[in-house]
C-alpha cells in the first residue's frame, strides 16, 4: 500500500510526488522492539489477578498501545533525531536511505503519538496519563536539550523504566479498573525495569562504532566493551535475584525454585558473552534475553497468587 502526497507551487501546479510505502512506514516503527512492552503490560495485567474475564478487550487494547503505537512512536522520534548518525551506522534505515525522504519522519511519529494518545483514552485516566509520560520519555531519550542517550546510565535507565516498569504498572492498573498495584507488583516492576537497563547496555553494541564516532556516549563506547557487558550482566542478574528473593518471601515456593533454574541457566550464558561481548551480544539477546521475559510471566503469576 502507497500513500501518495503532492506538493503544489503557488501557481497551483504539482511540483513533487511522494510516495509512502506501508513497509516503510512499518520498518519506520521497528516492530522487533515491541515485544518488551508488549509483553510487560500483559505481565502486569497478570500480575493483577484480572487479567481474563470481561477485561479482554481492554488488555488487548493496552497490549497494542504500548507496542506498535507508542514503542513504534518512540521509535520514529529516535530515528528522526538520529539520521545523521544512522546515516554511519546503518545507512540503509528508511531515513538515509530517502525511502522516507524530508520531513517526514518528524511527521509520522507526531501524528503516531497523537494516535497513541487517542487510543490511551479509552483505557481511562491510568493509560492516558501513563501514555503521556511514555511519550515524554521518548521525547527525552533522543531529542534535544535533554537527549539521554548520550548518556548510556540515564538513557538505558529511562527506556528500561518506560518499557518494562511503565508498562507493567499500566497494565496492572488497568486491569485492575484504575487502582495502582500493591507493592509486591510495584516491586518487580522495578526489579524488570532495572534489569531492562542490562538489556538495553547489550542492544547498544551494535551501533559501537558509529556511536564513538558520533560521539554519543553508550555504557560500550564509555566503559569499553569488557567492561560494559560485566555492567550488563551484573544488572540483570542483580535484578532477577532481588525479584526472587520476593518470591521466597511470598511463600511462593514452587515457583521461586523454577525462576532459580531459569536464572541459573543464564550464567553460563552470560560467561560466554563475556568471552567476546562485541560478537555475542546480539545471540545473548536470542538467548539469555528469552530466559529474563520468560521468568517475568512467572513472576507475574506468582505475583497473581498471594495477591502482592
Amino acid at each position: 500500500m502507497k500513500l501518495t502526497v503532492e506538493s503544489v507551487n503557488l501557481d497551483g501546479r504539482s511540483s513533487e510526488r511522494l510516495q509512502l510505502r506501508a513497509r516503510d512506514v512499518l520498518e519506520f516503527a521497528k516492530p522487533v522492539t515491541w515485544f518488551p512492552p508488549m509483553w510487560a503490560y500483559m505481565c502486569g495485567a497478570v500480575a493483577s489477578g484480572q487479567a481474563t474475564g470481561a477485561g479482554w478487550p481492554k488488555l488487548v487494547l493496552g497490549i497494542v498501545l504500548a507496542g506498535p503505537l507508542v514503542c513504534g512512536t518512540s521509535q520514529m522520534i529516535n530515528d528522526w533525531c538520529d539520521r545523521h548518525v544512522d546515516a554511519l551506522n546503518e545507512p540503509n534505515r528508511v531515513i538515509p536511505s530517502g525511502r522516507i525522504p524530508g520531513r517526514w519522519g518528524m511527521w509520522l511519529a507526531v501524528i503516531f503519538a497523537g494516535l497513541s494518545l487517542a487510543v490511551s483514552a479509552l483505557l481511562g485516566p491510568v493509560g492516558f496519563v501513563a501514555t503521556i509520560v511514555a511519550l515524554i520519555l521518548a521525547w527525552m531519550y533522543s531529542a534535544r536539550p535533554f537527549r539521554l542517550k548520550e548518556n548510556g546510565w540515564l538513557g538505558n535507565l529511562a527506556c528500561g523504566i518506560t518499557y518494562e516498569g511503565l508498562a507493567w504498572v499500566t497494565g496492572a492498573a488497568v486491569a485492575a479498573g484504575g487502582v495502582l498495584p500493591p507493592t509486591g507488583s510495584l516491586l518487580l516492576a522495578l526489579c524488570f525495569s532495572i534489569g531492562a537497563h542490562g538489556i538495553m547496555t547489550l542492544n547498544d553494541f551494535k551501533a559501537l562504532d558509529g556511536d564513538r564516532i558520533a560521539g554519543v556516549g553508550s555504557l560500550p563506547v564509555r566503559l569499553g566493551p569488557d567492561l560494559a557487558a560485566r555492567v550488563a550482566c551484573a544488572t540483570m542478574l542483580g535484578a532477577q535475584l532481588a525479584a526472587l528473593v520476593l518470591l521466597a518471601s511470598w511463600g511462593r515456593l514452587p515457583q521461586a525454585a523454577v525462576y532459580g533454574v531459569l536464572v541459573a541457566v543464564q550464567v553460563p550464558l552470560m560467561r560466554r558473552l563475556l568471552s567476546d561481548p562485541k560478537a555475542l551480544a546480539p545471540w545473548y539477546n536470542t538467548t539469555g534475553v528469552l530466559l529474563f521475559v520468560s521468568g517475568m510471566l512467572l513472576c507475574a503469576f506468582a505475583a497473581a497468587g498471594v495477591g502482592a
